[in-house]
Order: C-alpha cells, then sequence, then structure tokens
C-alpha cells in the first residue's frame, strides 16, 4: 500500500488536478482568515469542488491547514524580504509594518486555524524569519538610539504581532477600517518604542 501511495505522488499531476489545487487552498485562505473554524465543506464550496475531491488531494482538514499556512509563510517571507529596512531606524520600521499589516490582515484568523492545527514547535519554526528581520531591525534602531532599551526585546516584539494581530480583529469586526489601520499601526508601535523622557522604574 505505502508504494501505491508514494508512486502515485511522484507522478505529474495533470493541468485540472493543479486548477483544483490552487482553487482549494485560495479558498482555504480566503474562509480561514475569516473564521479559523472554517468547515471543509465551506472551503470546498468555495473553491467549487467536492469534498471527494478536497480529500482526493488533502487528507485532512489539518493537512490542508498545513499547507495554508506553509504557503502563507513562504508568501510572507517574500514579500518582506523586499522591504527596504535601510536607512533611518524608524521609517524603516513604519515601511515593515506598513508592508506586515498589509499580510496580516489577509492571512487573518488563519494564525489562529494553524495555531489549533500545528505543533508548537512548527509554528515557532513557521515565524521565525520574519521575528528575526524585526529583531534586526530593532537592535539596530536600539544602538541608534531611536527605540527604547529599557524593556526586554523579545517583549518588543511581542507587542507588535499582538498590535497587528489586534487591528486585524478590529477590522473585521468593523470597529476600523482597513484604509485607516496601517497608520493606527504605526502609530501606536513607534508610539510604544520610542524612548521616554523618563525610564520606566526599576
Amino acid at each position: 500500500m505505502p508504494a501505491k501511495t508514494t508512486r502515485r505522488r511522484s507522478e505529474p499531476k495533470r493541468s485540472d488536478a493543479l486548477r483544483n489545487i490552487d482553487a482549494i487552498l485560495e479558498a482555504a485562505t480566503t474562509c480561514l482568515a475569516r473564521d479559523p473554524d472554517a468547515s471543509i465543506n465551506s472551503i470546498a464550496k468555495a473553491a467549487g469542488v467536492g469534498r471527494v475531491t478536497l480529500y482526493g488531494h488533502f487528507e485532512s482538514r489539518s493537512a490542508l491547514i498545513a499547507e495554508v499556512a506553509s504557503r502563507a509563510v513562504h508568501q510572507t517571507d517574500t514579500a518582506l524580504e523586499s522591504v527596504n529596512l535601510d536607512g533611518d531606524p524608524r521609517a524603516a520600521l513604519v515601511r515593515l509594518l506598513v508592508a506586515t499589516w498589509e499580510l496580516t490582515h489577509r492571512f487573518g484568523a488563519l494564525v489562529v486555524a494553524a495555531a489549533d492545527a500545528l505543533p508548537a514547535d512548527e509554528l515557532r519554526d513557521a515565524h521565525a524569519g520574519t521575528v528575526q528581520r524585526a529583531e534586526r531591525l530593532l537592535r539596530r534602531g536600539r544602538r541608534a538610539g531611536c527605540f527604547r532599551t529599557d524593556m526586554p526585546l523579545a517583549w518588543q516584539i511581542t507587542t507588535i504581532q499582538g498590535v497587528l494581530h489586534t487591528a486585524s480583529a478590529a477590522v473585521h469586526r468593523g470597529d476600523i477600517t482597513a484604509t485607516k489601520a496601517p497608520d493606527l499601526v504605526c502609530a501606536t508601535v513607534v508610539a510604544v518604542l520610542t524612548p521616554p523622557a523618563t525610564p520606566l522604574p526599576g
């Protein structure tokens, strides 16, 4: 039985199968971004395929989510890698935040779905590139005196992630618009990171 499965997977997929896979992944990304509990039925319907076709390509909901998450991580890394982080650290941070916001808003609650479906170490590894990119910029800004040093770097990263995901949730609730969100994210994060006139006690 395993040999048969391996042989089938090694064969090139037909163009209609590739189109179905693309449609399923796009539909899953959209559905899970809105609702992390989106069902296989709703994803298949959005993709314009049946459950049998979907399960023919992805053996389980977890397998589909893992593939969608992997795809999202790759797209995120590719997009953020192109952001210019040279020059003034504060201006570079704003550029990084705007680019990150666009991706966070696009993928939305997919993060929650991935957290429920993937092991913690896989989820952590998936975010490693994004975190390291932000850490390098924050360290440079801290050395230049642009960003505060009286709180742990890891906490600053956690705060940035929290602001981005909170903004995404607020847009989905209708509390703020997607157009206004990037400005609010940037203003909030820059305010948090700007060195205070008086350092925090203790």
